[in-house]
């Protein structure tokens, strides 16, 4: 679990769910793109002096530095997005760990707290009490800890 978990974090977490997605798609695909194709020029010396000659071929080290790139941010997504769920898996109360599956893990790219409260029987303002509560309380505990 993160030091200490905000709401920013929650809220973005299926943003980098979506694009730990399209990481995987271009880290599988990259290989197949024409952007790794490359031109280079060299000097062509069988008629006695250097005659420019442009080469083409699959530039090996950008793909691999892309490759190295994208998966370290895959892999730190990844992390960011474990600590989340097992924040909001550490929850005691059932209920307010449910607001916050909801809410914040599950369902639409824009959560609507008013759906939440509907699928719950509470009121929308109940929603972002016990959401606000909870984040200020688990800060107060974690600091505590320190």
């Amino acid at each position: 679990m993160p030091l200490k978990m905000t709401k920013e974090m929650l809220i973005s977490y299926r943003s980098k769910r979506q694009e730990i997605k399209e990481l995987e798609y271009i880290l599988t695909n990259r290989w197949k793109s024409e952007s790794m194709i490359s031109v280079d020029t060299i000097l062509n010396y069988r008629k006695g002096y250097p005659v420019p000659e442009g080469v083409m071929g699959f530039d090996y080290e950008r793909y691999e530095r892309l490759q190295d790139r994208d998966i370290k941010r895959k892999e730190r997504l990844e992390k960011e997005c474990k600590e989340v769920e097992e924040f909001v898996g550490e929850i005691r109360d059932s209920t307010t760990r449910r607001i916050f599956q909801m809410y914040f893990i599950d369902g639409e790219i824009k959560p609507s707290q008013t759906k939440v409260a509907k699928r719950l029987h509470l009121d929308r303002s109940r929603i972002s009490r016990r959401i606000d509560d909870y984040l200020k309380n688990a800060q107060k505990a974690q600091k505590a800890h320190v």
